[in-house]
This record gives C-alpha cells, sequence and structure tokens, in this order.
C-alpha cells in the first residue's frame, strides 16, 4: 500500500483541502456574531424597557334610550375602566366585570355623532379602550 495514496483518501486532493478551511471560517463568524449579540442582550437589558398598556374587554350596545357599555373582562387595569359621556361631560366607572353604564338619551340627549369613550389606567398610564358613536 502507498503512503501517498492512503493520504489521498484521508485528507483530499487539492481542491477538495480549501472547502472545509472556508466552511470553518464562515461557522466560526457566525457563531461570534450570534454569541455577540446575545451577550449585549444581556448586557444592554434589550426589551426590558417597554410597559404594558390597560387592557379591558368591552360590549357597546345602542338602542333608542341611548350607548350601554358593559365590562366584559378586566385583564390590566387599576381599577375599572371610565365612560365618559358627551351629553352629560360627566365620567361614571364601571369597576366590576358584567356592570354596566348607560350614557342615555334623555336629559340633555346624545346627538347624532356623539362618541362615547371608555378610558383605563395601568400603571400610572391612561388608555383609551373603546369607543362608540350614537347614531339616533
Amino acid at each position: 500500500m502507498d503512503g501517498k495514496s492512503v493520504r489521498n483518501k484521508l485528507v483530499g486532493n487539492e481542491q477538495e483541502r480549501a472547502v472545509s478551511p472556508v466552511i470553518g471560517v464562515i461557522l466560526m463568524v457566525a457563531i461570534t456574531v450570534i454569541l455577540a449579540a446575545v451577550i449585549a442582550a444581556f448586557v444592554l437589558d434589550m426589551g426590558q424597557g417597554q410597559s404594558q398598556s390597560a387592557q379591558a374587554g368591552l360590549d357597546f350596545s345602542q338602542d333608542s334610550d341611548g350607548i350601554t357599555v358593559t365590562l366584559m373582562s378586566d385583564d390590566r387595569t387599576d381599577n375599572g375602566v371610565t365612560v365618559e359621556c358627551p351629553n352629560t361631560g360627566s365620567t361614571q366607572s364601571i369597576t366590576s366585570v358584567g356592570n354596566t353604564v348607560t350614557c342615555d338619551d334623555s336629559g340633555n340627549g346624545l346627538s347624532d355623532g356623539d362618541t362615547v369613550t371608555v378610558t383605563a389606567t395601568y400603571d400610572g398610564s391612561e388608555t383609551v379602550i373603546g369607543t362608540d358613536e350614537y347614531s339616533a
């Protein structure tokens, strides 16, 4: 058995030997970049600066009396939701799931196009949860 033929089988010829080092260098660079990104994410504490906003489920229903707002779920609010009725300029709170507030058409009356706005506060930040426009 000739040593040259054994070497060619184990190591490969001139063209085959160049492939392995190139692939090795590319893989090492890729691993280095990924590792640097992971370390930077931990060191710079990326992703922790995002705050969550209030979240609640609402049901708006309209009839001849006005707009009724029902709190369906209270996922992230400090103390329920606040309903602003445009006809009275007043605000009313709903603190329990299933409770309702009606902005009625009596008294000052809701006009066509008036918008009922529901807001909630979570972690000190107020968010508009939903709106509904009255149509007579």
